[in-house]
């Protein structure tokens, strides 16, 4: 039996073509009077098997004139131009996101008066903040251009209406969680109305050919909040890290349509705004005279970007039945497998210990390849030896104390290199006692009781081992 189709009426709009499923005075994309009539729409099977005619012809990919293809616009910001792969694409939709306090509404304040400074008129609409609010904020980071222009709005209509006012070179709206459409009843920041607000928004980039940059506010499980859906319409999803108690900030994309995933930009929160951080290989190790007992140096990949990171650990003789293990900036249950191996394969005995491990500069090591500079700065700071000068260490650490290879070796080896790190200790020694004793200084001894196999024997796989197949960086973040 055939189902009857039924009858659903919508409205639309004469002028844009903009459809609403009830009748609005005025269209909240073109922002025309008197133009939304109404339209009955067939749904159901009736609907399914209708077909429109397309207003352009599909073409073959290699008659689209490479002139139409867009280009990466620099913003002048070098380190978020390398996130974003080279600077922003004209259409492009952008979800910048980030905790509270992070400094996602001051990257993109300056982000705003650099595009402007170059004579493009800059739309910058605000639901959280006022326009003086702006224009303080702005006044302190050197942020104010006569072509950038400010909003403060919480009705999708009207800021649809600002755009069409204003024709702007680039759109940023922070945030999306704070604007609403008066077409869903729902609260602002509702998925429903995320949705609406997103939709009409990309819309508009797309059809004016404007980029958008749109804030996203973060769930306390660091997920953009609203609907998953969110981040499938948009072309890419930029993430900021940091901690408010630091001045560290690490720019990431999760998504890049017109670029790579893997690239990161480093920034440090500072009263005059968000101030690049080219080369922040010194911001992770401390600068002293002498060395000392207790610290080893390791050289972690972050994206592309390779940079040295210094471990510090603290061994204290405790009285306690449960001696303490406290870390800050490493893993504790890698730790943990770590004065484990140390105990059992290299006769270091650290049960009755308070265990102390940080790393300097406020920084997060999460990837393998930190376990040698960890258990090599335990070694330091039990038998109070330090390590020698201009050291590295790299590798991670099995349960039988071998050393395996991570990803990237040749390049980060490379890089510390440069950097003026000749004595370099990994897989290529073999064994954890090994290298602990070559970068404390007491020659190639096998140790005891680790059952080494010698620092140039076979390791039996980890010239490719399967585990490392996913270790391809990300691994470093603010604490």
């Amino acid at each position: 039996m055939a189902t009857k189709s039924k009858q659903r009426n919508t409205y639309e709009c004469t002028e844009c073509g903009y459809e609403s499923i009830k009748w609005v005075g005025r269209c909240p994309e073109c922002q025309a009077w008197g133009t939304v009539v109404e339209k009955g729409v067939p749904t159901g099977i009736e609907a399914r098997a209708q077909a429109l005619a397309p207003r352009h012809r599909a073409v073959p990919i290699t008659e689209v004139p490479a002139s139409e293809v867009a280009q990466h616009q620099p913003t002048s910001i070098g380190e978020f131009d390398r996130v974003l792969g080279g600077g922003i694409v004209p259409g492009a939709a952008i979800l910048l996101s980030g905790e509270p306090g992070v400094g996602k509404s001051t990257l993109l304040l300056e982000t705003a008066s650099r595009i402007a400074a170059t004579g493009a008129r800059v739309l910058y609409v605000s639901g959280e903040e006022s326009v003086n609010q702006v224009r303080m904020r702005a006044q302190r980071t050197n942020a104010l251009q006569p072509t950038l222009l400010l909003a403060s709005e919480t009705d999708l209509g009207t800021v649809l209406g600002h755009i069409e006012q204003t024709d702007p070179a680039l759109l940023i709206l922070d945030s999306v969680q704070t604007i609403a459409s008066a077409n869903i009843d729902s609260l602002a920041g509702q998925p429903s109305q995320v949705r609406e607000v997103a939709t009409a928004i990309i819309r508009a980039a797309k059809t004016r050919n404007m980029p958008a940059i749109l804030v996203g506010h973060v769930t306390k499980d660091g997920n953009v909040a609203g609907p998953r859906l969110l981040e499938h319409l948009v072309d890419v999803v930029a993430h900021i890290d940091g901690d408010r108690q630091t001045a560290l900030r690490f720019v990431r994309t999760l998504k890049n349509r017109f670029g790579p995933t893997d690239e990161v930009g480093c920034f440090e929160m500072s009263g005059d705004g968000m101030v690049e951080v080219p080369d922040p290989s010194a911001l992770f190790v401390s600068q002293r005279d002498q060395p000392v007992a207790g610290s080893a140096i390791t050289v972690a990949l972050e994206g592309k970007r390779v940079l040295p990171v210094e471990v510090q650990a603290l061994v204290v003789h405790s009285q306690a039945p449960n001696p303490r293990r406290v870390t800050n900036g490493v893993d504790s249950n890698r730790v943990a497998m770590i004065l484990a191996v140390l105990e059992r394969r290299c006769g270091i005995q650290l049960a009755s210990h308070d265990v102390y491990v940080s790393t300097v500069g406020g920084v997060r090591l999460t990837e393998p390849g930190a376990d040698l500079a960890i258990a090599v700065a335990l070694s330091s700071a039990q038998k109070n030896t330090p390590t020698k000068p201009n050291t590295v260490v790299v590798g991670e650490i099995s349960l039988v104390g071998e050393i395996r290879h991570v990803s990237s070796e040749k390049m980060r080896f490379a890089e510390a290199k440069r950097l003026g790190y000749g004595k370099q200790f990994g897989p290529e020694h073999g064994t954890v006692t090994n290298a602990i004793n070559l970068a404390l200084g007491g020659g190639n001894r096998s140790g005891g009781g680790d059952g080494s196999r010698g620092g140039n024997s076979d390791r039996g796989g980890n010239a490719n081992p399967g585990s490392n197949a996913n270790r391809n960086g990300n691994h470093l973040r603010p604490v």
